[in-house]
């Protein structure tokens, strides 16, 4: 898929990667950029080619009333997300469910409401931010690597069910990118850019899977090893 002339509606686009996102899509030659965040009053616009759309991933009305907005649609980026840093055993349940309610439910209800509107349009692509932490757990981030693993997995199963209507779905790895969300932690991070980089030239090439960082590469390597190997020094012997 060619991005030069595609119209985008990018989640989160207010700031971090899914803001990047929208740049890199202007810097490429997008004909229109929707720019959706849950508080649209945050999301700063210097190009007409950029309308601003609230999207508000846990409420369903808002989801059908940006796809109504949106029918020229041939490109979602699923971008918006959280992070609540709550572990599975002594953490809130509520806020573990808030995390699945976001990554899993809210994006796949995102999907669903734009898959029509794909569809009419031609196929186009979906993309889908995921993490490294689809594929392993972190203390204190439990909530967040369950959610990623499901929607990992949501994501290849929606590309098989969107092959038929010529849909491109796209999962995006990485470890940690310079965002507020990752704000707190003292980790090697990348540039928010490349991720909106790496993800477009997937989608130029049709690649469904883009893992962006030396992190992603790594902790996928290791899915074939023992998981012993990987979690050395983590557990008690």
């Amino acid at each position: 898929m060619d991005v030069t002339g595609s119209i985008a509606l990018v989640t989160g686009a207010n700031r971090g990667i899914g803001r990047r996102f929208v740049d890199e899509l202007l810097a490429r030659g997008a004909a229109k950029v929707y720019a959706t965040a849950r508080r649209p009053e945050l999301i700063e616009v210097s190009d007409p080619r950029v309308e601003v759309l609230r999207l508000d991933l846990l409420d369903a009305r808002s989801v059908a009333d940006a796809a109504a907005a949106a029918p020229d649609v041939t490109l979602l980026v699923n971008n918006a997300g959280i992070t609540t840093g709550t572990n599975l055993l002594t953490g809130d349940l509520d806020a573990i469910r808030l995390e699945l309610d976001t990554h899993l439910f809210g994006t796949l209800g995102v999907i669903r409401a734009f898959a029509p509107v794909l569809a009419s349009n031609g196929g186009g692509a979906i993309v889908n931010i995921l993490s490294a932490l689809s594929w392993f757990a972190s203390d204190g981030a439990g909530a967040y690597s369950v959610a990623k693993a499901a929607e990992w997995n949501m994501t290849n199963g929606l590309r098989l069910e969107l092959a038929g209507q010529k849909t491109l779905v796209q999962g995006v790895h990485l470890g940690a990118a310079d965002t507020d969300m990752m704000a707190g932690y003292d980790i090697p991070k990348i540039d928010p850019l490349d991720v909106a980089r790496a993800s477009l030239d997937g989608v130029r090439s049709g690649a469904i899977e883009v893992l962006v960082d030396d992190t992603s590469r790594y902790v996928k390597a290791s899915l074939a090893a023992d998981p012993a190997q990987f979690y050395a020094g983590s557990l008690v012997s």
